[in-house]
């Protein structure tokens, strides 16, 4: 590096610590970001006075930077114009000035183009396009600038512009689930974002109406209040972006947990007795995110009709207070709320009621966007308001779209003031990654989708219960209300009772609806806690289920409401295995209460013809089972299903006394994973052993089953499922001849399988530790232990438990693994002398305890 770009480079290090500097004292973000614009502007101009490129040459800033704004580690876009293509010694130039650009520590994206082809790749990319809306010129050729700005004119439509960058938009909302409320919100991408903002200008640039807020009123575009809503947020989503890059010291745009409470404390943001410090700077993220959503829509909308005005547009009276202009709802007159509040909840039932509308006009959200101040107690009293906010639930459509809309402008949260508490309120679950009022909506959208004739395809069980469920909607109102009482301490299950109770008798509802609706939501963990943590072969748990819910109607609904809260977690949380697991609690159960005897209650003769039926359908002749199942005892046919029982005997009956290890694996009766079976003489620590084979191999066990015959035996089954790959059945398909080979070799030669390296920890489990617990008490009759373990998910898990009871010579019957997210949640029938001595029990809680910290 020569001595001029060195001292170049320094000054660029001094300007920018200064401005950092400045910053953190009054946090002015349009000081910092303008300042290190004028910074780099100025090196580059040196540069180019320095680079004997010709004349005829223009250096143009692009993208962020033409627009005058960078951020402390943002790229520094630049274009190289030419009247026409270089020669050999030009080009030679032209890399030269590139190179010295990147010594300076800058981060380039350069472009050199003529400006032929730089107007034909315009064309053809709405990207490029949009970057070269903002160009500036930095030095070079003022003519080649004007010509540039005159020819990009000709080449823009306005109407094609606009409509490619709302589809632009449109496919940026799909990549983060049309929410600004995720946990890890990305403040610059993620919808509510600053690209929500710029999208904006840009349309307004091309449209020729300005680069500035101002420019947007002066056009009669924004009112007053929104100018002022614009401005305040956008500060707070600068201050946030140039604080996420100061503190990753790199180019980062994502509230990541990492980084969230440090950026907390760099707003001056400390922890309080109720919240942590980095759930109020998110809070404070999501209002304004939220608001942006919304101004980014009422302003796109005044965009879209200035390009085709309103009046132009066929219009048609809905009733006296509304009219149909083209395809959105409007008010006729701007008054229309003040002088009718009831016409606020109208306005939504009547866009569910009329599919032909798409939208509202930007006067009608307008309106209702100010009007959310006319909800107070006596509105929410009013029969009339409560009459139509109970038929938008009751409505045979437009649930999803209306009741986000409902939330978007805060007419929900004005409507029931406990909902207008959960928004924007973070769950450090380690399981959900949407706050709570998202979550509430993305529940209700899953029992919605259950409706649909279209989704019918996804889940053909539940589409044919909701549909023969009379009211319905009433497990739409459950939704609404299972999580609502989150964050106020104390059991949200029981708050969330008597906020669904005061709701459903001041709107009217039958006694047994109320009573419905409130048990759901105290039971709405209920199924997925007895599904994923309970013996589902023992009928015992069956029957206390059954006589939990007393009636099918009740099954039905939890059943559904159960499925679709799950399903509003996360992606990672749902997964076949548990949708089985919650199906065949429901059919058990369902049969149970139909007064028919569930697979789970019949008795072991009836079970053994199920699995002889199953066998002569495989062509096996009548007692060839016989020898084989001399060996197994009641317990064994207890814990199996028929099914099950017939393919150990389908692979087991020839070979009863096997001196070699017998491995089967197969793809899982629930079309993912892989179910293995191991038969072998019973070993110390094999248990243990074939947990480490799964973890290294990079499985989680879903399911085990643990079982020794009379003569020494072991027979255990597990169900498998890589968490990368849980989706690709072709996947397992592969793997299950290596599985098959490689176990059976291991166990042959009797060697302690070497334990799983330790896993990478998880950013939110850094952040959110999970405190682990450790309960072991006797089941109901006393017979064997039951042990409960919560802890952080990790490789190796199981390994590390099932060395643990190994060495307290504590016998394992069954596991069952409950992955929620980054949780475990995991349940053990145990046995062993050592559980009936309490000083040993203790011991053995302390190991584990000490086992499952991180």
């Amino acid at each position: 590096m020569d001595a001029r770009i060195a001292a170049l480079r320094q000054q660029l290090v001094d300007g920018q610590q200064a401005l950092r500097a400045a910053f953190e004292h009054d946090g002015n973000p349009q000081r910092l970001l303008r300042g290190r614009c004028r910074l780099v502007d100025k090196t580059l101009q040196t540069l180019w006075q320095e680079s004997a490129l010709p004349g005829s040459y223009a250096l143009l800033a692009v993208g962020g930077y033409g627009r005058g704004e960078l951020y402390p580690y943002s790229d520094v876009d630049i274009l190289l114009l030419m009247d026409a293509e270089p020669d050999g010694p030009t080009c030679g130039l032209i890399e030269r000035f590139i190179s010295r650009m990147w010594d300076l520590g800058l981060n380039v994206g350069h472009s050199v183009r003529t400006l032929e082809v730089c107007l034909d790749e315009a064309s053809q990319d709405v990207t490029i396009q949009t970057n070269l809306l903002e160009a500036r010129l930095l030095a070079g050729s003022r003519r080649l600038h004007r010509e540039f700005i005159a020819h990009r004119a000709d080449h823009l439509d306005i109407e094609t512009f606009y409509s490619a960058k709302l589809a632009e938009q449109a496919q940026r909302y799909n990549r983060f689930n049309h929410t600004p409320f995720s946990l890890e919100p990305n403040c610059k991408e993620s919808p509510g974002g600053l690209r929500d903002l710029q999208t904006i200008i840009w349309i307004a640039l091309g449209a020729g109406l300005g680069a500035r807020w101002q420019d947007l009123a002066t056009h009669g575009l924004i009112t007053p209040e929104e100018l002022r809503a614009l401005r305040s947020n956008e500060r707070l989503l600068q201050q946030v972006r140039i604080r996420l890059h100061h503190i990753a010291g790199r180019h980062e745009d994502r509230l990541v947990f990492d980084h969230q409470e440090s950026l907390a404390a760099s707003f001056g943001i400390t922890a309080s007795s109720g919240k942590r410090a980095s759930e109020v700077v998110m809070q404070r993220y999501y209002l304004a995110a939220k608001r942006i959503t919304q101004l980014n829509s009422i302003i796109l909308q005044s965009l879209g009709e200035r390009f085709t005005p309103l009046a132009t547009w066929e219009t048609f009276a809905i009733n006296e207070r509304f009219q149909a202009r083209g395809d959105q709802l409007d008010i006729v007159a701007d008054d229309v709320f003040q002088h009718a509040p009831s016409a606020i909840l109208e306005s939504f039932l009547l866009m569910q009621q009329h599919p032909e509308l798409k939208g509202m006009t930007v006067r009608t959200l307008r309106a209702l966007w100010h009007a959310r101040r006319l909800i107070t107690p006596a509105f929410r009293r009013d029969p009339r308001n409560r009459e139509l906010f109970l038929r938008m639930l009751q409505e045979p459509r437009g649930q999803t779209h209306e009741f986000r809309r409902l939330n978007q402008y805060s007419i929900l949260g004005a409507y029931l003031p406990n909902f207008a508490r959960i928004v924007g309120q973070m769950q450090h679950d380690l399981f959900h990654v949407y706050t709570v009022d998202q979550h509430i909506l993305q529940v209700l959208r899953n029992v919605r989708r259950f409706v649909v004739e279209e989704h019918a395809h996804e889940y053909p069980l539940l589409t044919r219960l909701i549909n023969d469920f009379d009211r319905y909607w009433l497990i739409f109102i459950a939704a609404l209300f299972h999580d609502i009482a989150k964050g106020r301490g104390g059991d949200h299950s029981k708050l969330g009772m008597a906020d669904a109770r005061r709701f459903c008798r001041a709107h009217g509802l039958a006694r047994e609806d109320t009573a419905l609706v409130v048990w759901l939501v105290e039971h709405h963990l209920t199924m997925s806690q007895i599904a994923q943590k309970q013996d589902l072969s023992d009928p015992e748990v069956i029957r206390r289920f059954g006589a939990l819910v007393k009636t099918e109607r009740r099954l039905t609904a939890l059943y559904i409401l159960t499925h679709a809260d799950i399903r509003g977690t996360s992606p990672k949380v749902w997964n076949n295995w548990k949708a089985s697991l919650l199906e065949e609690l429901f059919l058990a159960t369902r049969q149970l209460l139909q007064g028919k005897r569930p697979q789970q209650l019949l008795g072991i003769s009836e079970r053994q013809e199920a699995a002889r039926e199953r066998l002569r359908f495989f062509g096996l002749r009548p007692g060839t089972e016989d020898a084989f199942w001399r060996k197994l005892d009641t317990l064994y046919f207890m814990r199996h299903d028929p099914e099950e029982v017939a393919w150990h005997t389908r692979t087991l009956y020839y070979r009863p006394d096997s001196p070699e290890p017998v491995v089967k694996a197969r793809m899982s009766p629930i079309g993912r994973g892989l179910q293995v079976m191991v038969y072998t003489r019973d070993q110390r620590d094999l248990f243990t052993s074939q947990c480490g084979f799964f973890a290294r191999m990079g499985y989680t066990i879903l399911d085990a089953k643990i079982h020794t015959t009379g003569d020494g035996y072991a027979l255990d089954s597990f169900v498998i499922m890589d968490p990368n790959e849980s989706e690709v059945a072709a996947h397992y398909r592969d793997v299950v001849t290596l599985i098959e080979h490689e176990l059976a070799a291991r166990l042959a030669c009797g060697d302690c399988i070497d334990p799983p390296p330790p896993g990478r920890l998880s950013r939110q489990l850094k952040h959110f530790p999970i405190a682990p617990s450790v309960i072991l008490q006797p089941d109901e009759r006393s017979q064997h232990f039951i042990l409960s373990i919560a802890a952080a998910d990790r490789p190796g898990l199981l390994y590390n438990v099932a060395r643990t009871l190994a060495a307290h010579e504590i016998n394992l019957h069954t596991a069952k693994i409950a992955t929620l997210g980054e949780r475990a949640e995991d349940t053990f029938l145990v046995s062993g002398a050592a559980l009936d001595n309490s000083a040993k029990t203790v011991q053995l809680q302390a190991e584990l305890l000490e086992k499952l910290r991180l």
